[in-house]
């Protein structure tokens, strides 16, 4: 039966057993983030109704594959939902099954269109694509992974990553026509053609979490 919230003992596992792990990696995954995924899941799918239980559980592991190689997290958070026997509990191996699949097809660098409204619901969750925090983010993941850069390596950096990805050329996809993403998506790709007005949003935010870490 189909229900506007997960259940409960499903949601007491996950905050105990599988959220804390996000303790583990970078300010732009960490709990905060798998939260906001969470959220925005549960959203989607009360909206398309979709199981509640099934995209809670999508949403909490989609990136505990970043406990490996970065470059195919979203293939290594599959298996590690895959391979949880605990998860029988809820579900069916027809589930499970879909769940996989829908893990692995929430990244944005996908060239294809994820297998089921499950992969589509986590993918549109994952890309809170708010400028600032995208823009914040973004300078998070490079104070954490080029510590040797100064501000004007990680300002180039910064800079093309977000031409390779949020451009009008960008690799990004959404899949859900009509999202506030949509909209969000267009007012970030304005702020990259303007990049005097970028550095300016760029050196603030730059100066906010280069102060934290004093």
């Amino acid at each position: 039966m189909m229900t506007n919230s997960p259940s409960l003992d499903l949601v007491e596992f996950i905050e105990t057993q599988i959220l804390p792990q996000y303790a583990q990696f970078d300010k732009a995954h960490n709990l905060q983030h798998v939260q906001k995924v969470i959220r925005a899941s549960l959203d989607l799918a009360r909206q398309m109704g979709a199981d509640m239980d099934m995209a809670y559980v999508i949403a909490a592991y989609h990136d505990l594959g970043l406990s490996g190689p970065r470059a195919i997290h979203h293939v290594t958070s599959g298996k590690i939902l895959m391979q949880d026997a605990r998860l029988k509990r809820w579900f069916s191996a027809e589930q499970l099954k879909m769940m996989k699949e829908a893990v692995e097809d929430h990244r944005a660098s996908a060239s294809r269109a994820p297998r089921s409204i499950y992969g589509k619901i986590v993918a549109e969750a994952d890309r809170d694509i708010q400028p600032g925090t995208v823009i914040r983010r973004t300078i998070q993941f490079g104070l954490s992974n080029y510590p040797h850069l100064d501000r004007e390596g990680h300002w180039q950096h910064f800079m093309q990553h977000m031409d390779e990805k949020y451009s009008s050329n960008g690799y990004i996809r959404l899949w859900i026509q009509g999202s506030e993403n949509e909209k969000r998506l267009n007012e970030l790709r304005t702020l990259i053609s303007q990049p005097t007005r970028m550095r300016q949003v760029f050196d603030r935010l730059f100066d906010e979490e280069t102060t934290e870490k004093k």
